[in-house]
């Protein structure tokens, strides 16, 4: 099962690697769509910090997504944006023959304050990779809004919708 898992996290980490081979920096970095007015590059990043956040608290089984580091050089650099993803494709391969056979300290705060639940490290996975295509979707409606078409398949879709309805941005 962790192989399936990571292997389809690459896989939407690939889908984008090809969003940011295909837009410029300036598209990148734009944050004039509101409501939010958020750029593509803060939501990529935004995305990375998670899984940063998995890679950092692994070793020491206390994973704190409120940790996040926030690099903002990742969300205005997109060539760096690109390195970090193939560095964590790297490090994700590497779990493939991780014994999993425990429960990993996951923190986070729900709005009310920071509270620690129990994840396996497919759970946590599965959620980053849910988080992830949740972004994806946003920056398909920041492209739009910005009148940019750009055709990657089920990107910002889940799996689960229909295929007729995921054509991806």
């Amino acid at each position: 099962m962790k192989q399936l898992i990571i292997s389809s996290i690459n896989y939407n980490l690939n889908n984008a690697i090809a969003l940011l081979e295909i837009i410029d920096t300036t598209i990148y970095q734009d944050e004039s769509v509101g409501p939010y007015y958020s750029s593509i590059g803060s939501h990529i990043r935004h995305t990375l910090d998670f899984f940063g956040c998995i890679v950092n608290g692994l070793d020491s089984n206390n994973i704190d997504l409120t940790a996040r580091k926030r690099d903002e050089l990742l969300s205005r650099n997109k060539d760096l944006a690109i390195e970090y993803i193939y560095e964590l494709q790297e490090i994700l391969l590497s779990y493939v023959g991780v014994n999993t056979d425990y429960l990993i300290h996951v923190t986070d705060d729900m709005g009310q304050g920071k509270v620690t639940v129990d994840y396996t490290l497919e759970s946590i996975l599965s959620h980053a990779n849910s988080h992830a295509i949740h972004h994806y979707a946003t920056i398909g409606y920041i492209l739009d809004y910005l009148g940019i078409e750009v055709k990657i398949p089920g990107f910002g879709y889940n799996p689960t919708t229909p295929i007729n309805k995921r054509e991806g941005i």
